[in-house]
């Protein structure tokens, strides 16, 4: 028996349905899993897991708060949770209860169809599971309605077909869930400009206490990881408030302190450039350019 701190890495859906104690798959590389049915306690608390396929958790209702980024919402309407393949995972401590349905899927099932090369594109299968989705009324009843359609194909005689659809109805949920993810960075706004709020405070934070001097340039996994943020959900959100992602957002923070320093000292462009993080005086001059279309000395002689 695996100890919590292994991991315990399930590498075939049939093995899933195994430990799981549930019927062989009607697919061998497509599932659909009631929670109703499943233990909770198949495995340890604090159990370290890994699958080599893809799951899609849907809940339906969750009694009490679940962690989201920084703080705990309320997660009564249900939503969606995503992992890639290799993904490590842990079952939190306390998971209160709720009814839901997980969807699995191995990465050949859909290599040879245009979904297995686009994948990659649905960013919030790079997630952390607690950013999750959380879905209104309505958009539960969409989600409800597609996982009800992937569970009658399944349940249909397989044929030659039942792969293109089934394929068909994951690119549709992926879809609806892009949709409804953006519709969340929207309308938690106050939640996500907290975030910015953060994120702008750490940035300055970064430069006056001279990290830049001893640690170069700040990185997007230092700012994800100081926020506790997935590298890829705080690129998404902020590509969806402010039109940046994090690296993006990283270098105009950057360029507005070389401009405080250009316009208000008296350090040459290369001191600037050493001060911020930079290896190469050259490499700071061209992203200055870059982002002003002028030089650094072009920008201070602006002042004169």
């Amino acid at each position: 028996m695996q100890t919590p701190s292994e991991i315990h890495n399930i590498k075939s859906i049939s093995q899933l349905m195994r430990l799981l104690e549930l019927p062989a798959p009607l697919h061998p590389m497509v599932a659909l899993v009631d929670y109703h049915h499943v233990p909770m306690e198949t495995f340890p608390k604090g159990q370290k897991i890994s699958l080599d396929f893809y799951k899609i958790s849907f809940k339906t209702t969750f009694k009490g708060q679940i962690k989201y980024g920084q703080g705990f919402y309320d997660f009564e309407e249900g939503g969606l949770a995503f992992l890639k393949p290799k993904q490590i995972v842990s079952p939190p401590e306390d998971m209160g209860s709720y009814e839901g349905i997980a969807l699995y899927f191995h990465p050949d099932f859909i290599r040879t169809y245009p979904l297995g090369k686009t994948i990659h594109q649905y960013g919030f299968f790079s997630y952390d599971v607690s950013e999750a989705l959380f879905l209104s009324a309505k958009e539960k009843e969409i989600i409800a309605r597609l996982f009800a359609s992937v569970a009658d194909e399944l349940n249909s005689n397989i044929d030659s077909f039942s792969q293109d659809v089934l394929v068909s109805q994951l690119e549709l949920l992926l879809n609806y869930s892009n949709r409804f993810y953006n519709r969340q960075f929207i309308t938690r706004k106050a939640i996500n400009h907290d975030i910015i709020t953060s994120l702008d405070k750490l940035l300055d934070e970064y430069f006056e206490e001279g990290n830049s001097l001893k640690n170069g340039l700040p990185s997007v996994k230092y700012i994800s990881g100081e926020l506790k943020l997935s590298q890829r959900y705080l690129s998404d959100m902020l590509r969806s408030l402010t039109g940046f992602n994090t690296q993006q957002y990283i270098q105009n923070a950057i360029i507005e302190k070389a401009k405080e320093k250009l316009s208000t000292t008296n350090l040459s462009v290369s001191e600037i450039a050493y001060e911020l993080g930079f290896e190469h005086s050259q490499s700071f001059s061209k992203l200055f350019k870059t982002k002003t279309n002028i030089s650094p000395l072009e920008f201070r002689q602006s002042f004169s």
